[in-house]
């Protein structure tokens, strides 16, 4: 038997347990970046954008009200959402649409599909009820936005499950052919693909920067180590979060927010991530 003492430490131990396991999963941290754009003018006030990934239906507060006040906080020019808003494993009661619907009267918000869309066969629904909300959904296509006399090029792709006969690689690969105009341009390029684990793809094409997901920070994160598992990278992923830089092309991943079929996080809190675009110093 043990004693009563014993008891309230096991107790007390197990009360502290499940408090790190809470924070670990629902406490949002902000990761921010700086990058400098050759192309922008000195005189230019810089551009601020926020990432989100990954959200698996997941809320952070009654009506994602911590994200969204998160989100708010950094005054971003412009919102990036790149896949998996809703998860295929888990009931969804529309907290994908509903954090959208409130993103867009924060700032304009650009999304790209996760493979977690396609598994569900919703890509076209969400689509249309996302486009019907003001979101910008971009399918494999690209645009030039102007903020402040700054104009760059943005470029969306689908998750390569959208045409899963073939390789990621191959399959990202056609759709950048399809996205990108073939016409080489000067304009900073930005790049919206939840798959980081394609980045020597990506290093091929004119982006300059990369906005990614997917790989949920390796979901467990150690010392030294760093993200222990990935999706699409399996064990001891290259790419699990943070910024990345090669042939100078850069990539943000994202740790994501929510979870999915592995139910927790540990070390690796739920990310937003603000990235302000500045002027060469």
């Amino acid at each position: 038997m043990f004693s009563r003492k014993t008891i309230l430490v096991l107790l007390l131990l197990f009360v502290v347990a499940i408090f790190f396991f809470y924070t670990q999963n629902h406490r949002i941290v902000l990761s921010s970046h700086t990058i400098e754009v050759p192309q922008m003018d000195s005189t230019h006030n810089g551009i601020t954008i926020v990432h989100l990934s990954d959200l698996h239906s997941a809320e952070f507060g009654e009506k994602n009200e911590r994200l969204l006040q998160n989100v708010e906080q950094q005054e971003p020019s412009f919102i990036f959402m790149t896949g998996d808003l809703i998860d295929s494993y888990t009931s969804n009661n529309g907290e994908g649409v509903d954090l959208m619907r409130e993103l867009v009267s924060i700032a304009p918000t650009y999304y790209v599909t996760g493979n977690h869309e396609w598994r569900l066969g919703i890509v076209e629904e969400l689509e249309e009820t996302l486009v019907e909300i003001g979101v910008t959904v971009l399918r494999n296509e690209a645009f030039t936005i102007e903020h402040e006399g700054f104009s760059f090029q943005l470029v969306g792709i689908d998750d390569p499950d959208s045409r899963g006969t073939a390789s990621p690689e191959e399959i990202v690969k056609d759709l950048l052919n399809e996205a990108i105009p073939s016409s080489a341009t000067d304009s900073f390029t930005i790049l919206l693909s939840h798959r980081p684990e394609v980045f020597s793809i990506y290093q091929d094409t004119h982006a300059d920067l990369v906005f990614s997901g997917h790989a949920h920070g390796g979901q467990v994160r150690l010392p030294l180590i760093g993200g222990i598992l990935a999706p699409g990278q399996g064990l001891f992923p290259d790419y699990s979060e943070g910024i990345y830089e090669e042939k100078n092309t850069k990539m943000i991943v994202s740790r994501g927010l929510g979870n999915s079929l592995f139910p927790l996080r540990l070390f690796n809190r739920p990310e937003v991530i603000r990235i302000d675009l500045q002027p060469p110093s």
